[in-house]
């Protein structure tokens, strides 16, 4: 059921062992999300695991306490309250799932407004740009623990996941919280934007160059594309976490409205993400109509099929988007 402030801290105060989960491919917000609440329910005396299906990424190992994100365990094990943040869709948890035998209360804080609200605590603002800002209200409404681990943890996940400030739903609430962050848990801004933002492996620049080499604009040049093969990823070494981002440079060209990055995975699926400029075009609903979801300016899917055919089919989607856009 939907629920407030009040209700999610009533839970987090009554139970006592806890798991924090994140989406599969976590970004700086799931990751920076599930430390924060992690961290406080640890200060108010809570057994607390946070595990997420990748553990923690080398990008983000960084981040105060790090060491506590974890990959599930083999055996499943039972738990007072799992907390899933930032994750749409339910199965996007991966193989966390697996490693929950059971559990008296599931609540589910996100921003994405193609969250179906499952759990029995449910907690969706999609008017927030990120989770982490959800995270800090809830913290500062309950009286929960705030120190400075945790407040680097969340303004890492703030700046991450609205484009360092940038994205459309950045709003005066997301400075006023930055700023109450920086001021309050004494942050070296940065040093911590340094480690987001000028401190990528060589491997992710030869990444780039590749995917330029398969850069594609339709014929209005208001659609560009790029595709990542498992080859070239295992001939460059890549990890996953190397391409987050990257869609960012096919989205800056002049005149291209949606971009869109198809990834072969090691499971017969593609990959799919998609970010528009422009909310005509709704990219969510174009990743609904293949089993993902996200934002109406940045989404993604998992599609079976091969590359070629995944990409073909998403493309038709979109160019029919667009001249819907531009007859309206």
């Amino acid at each position: 059921m939907a629920a407030t402030f009040d209700e999610i801290g009533k839970a987090l105060r009554e139970h006592q062992q806890f798991v924090v989960l994140g989406h599969v491919r976590p970004d700086g917000d799931a990751l920076g999300s599930q430390l924060a609440l992690g961290l406080s329910l640890k200060q108010l005396g809570k057994n607390v695991l946070i595990w997420n299906e990748e553990g923690v990424l080398e990008k983000y190992s960084f981040l105060p306490r790090a060491e506590l994100l974890t990959k599930p365990p083999a055996t499943a094990q039972h738990f007072d309250v799992v907390v899933a943040l930032d994750t749409a869709i339910q199965n996007r948890l991966g193989n966390t799932l697996a490693a929950i035998a059971s559990a008296k209360l599931w609540i589910n804080i996100d921003h994405h407004v193609s969250n179906p609200g499952y759990g029995d605590l449910v907690l969706i603002d999609s008017d927030a740009p990120e989770t982490g800002e959800i995270i800090f209200r809830l913290i500062k409404s309950q009286g929960l623990p705030m120190d400075h681990d945790i407040a680097e943890n969340l303004y890492a996940a703030i700046s991450t996941d609205t484009g360092s400030f940038q994205y459309p739903k950045t709003s005066a609430r997301t400075f006023e919280i930055a700023a109450e962050l920086v001021r309050d848990g004494d942050l070296d801004v940065g040093r911590i934007s340094q480690q987001l933002y000028e401190n990528y492996p060589r491997r992710r620049l030869e990444l780039l160059r590749e995917l330029l080499r398969t850069m594609r604009f339709s014929e209005c040049g208001q659609v560009a594309t790029f595709t990542l093969s498992l080859n070239t990823a295992a001939e460059l070494g890549v990890i996953p976490e190397d391409n987050e981002g990257l869609i960012d440079h096919l989205r800056a060209v002049h005149g291209v409205i949606v971009a869109a990055f198809f990834e072969e995975l090691s499971d017969a699926k593609v990959r799919v993400s998609m970010r528009s400029k422009d909310e005509m075009i709704d990219v969510c609903a174009i990743c609904q109509k293949f089993g993902g979801g996200g934002h109406a300016l940045a989404a993604g899917a998992r599609v079976r099929g091969t590359l070629e055919e995944v990409e073909q089919k998403v493309l038709e989607e979109t160019g029919e988007a667009v001249k819907r856009a531009c007859i309206s």
